[in-house]
This record gives structure tokens, sequence and C-alpha cells, in this order.
């Protein structure tokens, strides 16, 4: 087979990956995003199956000319007969549910990302956890996202359910009075303590990061040592703030990448960090949420125990 090359310019930063085979192939949304989970795509040397990823300035894309050899067609299947991932539903009432996401799932639909895709488009971009929770929960009316965790993250979310519980809960959030808590594997050992910085969304190599003139987001994340593993270490990771990648980025800058991470596990410039956990992502869980419930006031809260991917890990450099 034969291949297309070419690379991200910088007027195409921040676009996601089937947006730009779109413009670059002249191609109509369904056959982007056909190509790229066929795993026709390589994202700088990488396959990448995921129609909605970001792409930045100067990555090398590779897609792969169709093979045109006959197959067997296969059996068509409506959506609605998708089988659902395992989503296990912690707590739901008539106001909020909290439910644990599994890994390659993205939460939610980024505005930007609905308005980029447009109506038509947006039927072939992959479920998200909001579009599949009334599914799960046997109910037509959709959940309401209020804030969300990465695509390969795992752990407990909260959804509202009435605009009521929206409004409340988003309030709790901007007040950080919700209690959010992370488990990681990372590589080293990082320090505890208050981790407090600005973020930017580009750091001088395309990436995320703090910034060093003052300007960004304020981001703070409290490090606790929970387990030391030889050559990796599992910590606990209080948040007070909220922002994209924050755990990550904190963790990368303080030279304790997270097991399985290929974006924040590089100094500036520098060359990845070496991972001896053979992780087949990023190794974060959303192991605890506390918070108010929108109409009662009483506090609540649920703890979620490691994954069995992070369990198998802490378990082999345990040993």
């Amino acid at each position: 087979m034969g291949e297309r090359n070419f690379t991200v310019k910088p007027n195409e930063r921040g676009q996601t990956l089937a947006a730009v085979l779109k413009s670059r192939l002249a191609i109509p949304w369904s056959a982007a995003r056909k190509i790229i989970e066929q795993g026709r795509v390589r994202l700088s040397n990488a396959i990448c199956k995921d129609v909605a990823r970001r792409v930045q300035a100067g990555q090398h894309i590779q897609v792969a000319e169709k093979d045109n050899r006959p197959t067997r067609p296969k059996p068509g299947r409506s959506r609605t007969d998708e089988p659902l991932p395992n989503i296990p539903v912690r707590y739901s009432d008539d106001h909020i549910v909290v439910v644990e996401k599994p890994p390659g799932l993205t939460t939610m639909r980024h505005a930007e990302e609905a308005e980029e895709f447009g109506e038509r488009g947006r039927r072939f971009l992959p479920k998200t956890l909001a579009d599949l929770l009334p599914r799960v929960l046997m109910d037509r009316k959709p959940v309401l996202a209020v804030h969300r965790i990465d695509r390969d993250t795992t752990g407990l979310v909260v959804f509202a359910r009435t605009k009521e519980a929206e409004r409340s809960l988003g309030k709790q959030f901007r007040a950080h009075s919700i209690e959010r808590k992370y488990l990681a594997l990372v590589r080293g050992r990082p320090a505890e303590g208050r981790i407090e910085s600005k973020l930017v969304h580009d750091r001088g190599d395309g990436r995320r990061g703090s910034s060093t003139t003052g300007e960004g987001q304020r981001a703070v994340t409290l490090v606790r040592v929970v387990q030391e593993l030889g050559p990796l270490t599992l910590v606990e990771c209080a948040l007070e703030t909220g922002r994209t990648h924050q755990v990550r980025i904190h963790l990368g800058e303080a030279a304790a990448p997270l097991c399985g991470e290929k974006v924040y596990d590089r100094p500036l410039h520098g060359k990845p960090a070496p991972d001896p956990s053979d992780a087949k992502r990023v190794l974060l869980h959303a192991a605890y949420l506390g918070l108010d419930h929108p109409i009662t006031g009483q506090r609540l809260q649920w703890f979620s125990p490691l994954p069995d991917d992070m369990a198998e890990v802490v378990e082999r450099f345990r040993k």
C-alpha cells in the first residue's frame, strides 16, 4: 500500500485529526472517520484511531492507502444495538448520577468540537460517556456534564440530570468545595506537598505546561506518596483546581511522569523518561469524589478502588 504524508501547519493546531484529514484529503466527514477507525492513520509515528484527537503544529501525519483486496461484507448493525462498555453506576436519583468511567472513553463532547463537526458530522464521532448514559440508565433524557476527566483516565464522574442540579454542581466546582482525589502510578518519586503554577497552552514545544512569565490559569495539586514500588511510586493527588491535564503536567514537571504518559514525559525540548511499567495507557484513576447533594444539601462521598491494570502494575513491582 502507498502512503500520503504531511505535517500539521501552525494554523491547523488544535483541530481534530478528522478535521485535518477532511481538509487535506478533500473528503467527507464519514470518509475521514472511516480512515482513522480502520487504523490507517499514524500521528507522530503511532497509529491513532481517535477521530477527535487534537493535533499540534509540526506533528507528522501518515495516511495509508486502502487495501483493495476483496473482503467479506459484515452484517449491518444499528447504533442502538452496539454493545455498551462496562459503566458501573455508583449512585443515581432524579437529580444526579455518579458513574465509573472506563478507559478509552471521552467524558463529553467539547462545545467547539460539536460546532466544528456540525450536526451531520457529529453522527460520525465516537460516542462519549454522556452519550451512552441514557442507555445505561434506561432513560432517554440526556445527562448534563459538569466536569470531565481525560479519555484514558478511569474513575468517578458526576453528571446532573436537571438544570437545577447542573447550576448547583457548577457553583460547587467554581467554589472548589467538591473534593476530588486521584491515584497515579508514576516513574520515580515526586516530592510530597503543594504544586502551584500557571498553566498555558504551549510551553514552547507545542505541549501544555507551566508558564515562566506568570501568565496562564492557576493550577494547584496536592501530592502525597501512598506506596514506593522500586522505580515507580503510587501517589495520591488532591485537586484544588481542575485544569486540563493538570495532574499529568504537574507530575511530569516534578520529574515523575505518569506510567504510560507519552506527552508530559519529558522536559522542554528533552527526551522522554524511561518507562519500565509497559503501561498501555496513562495510569491515572479518579478514586475519590465528595460533594453536597444539589437538592438536599447532604454531603455525599464515593471511593473507587484501583482498576485491574493499575492493580496489576502495583502487584508486579511490589514483589
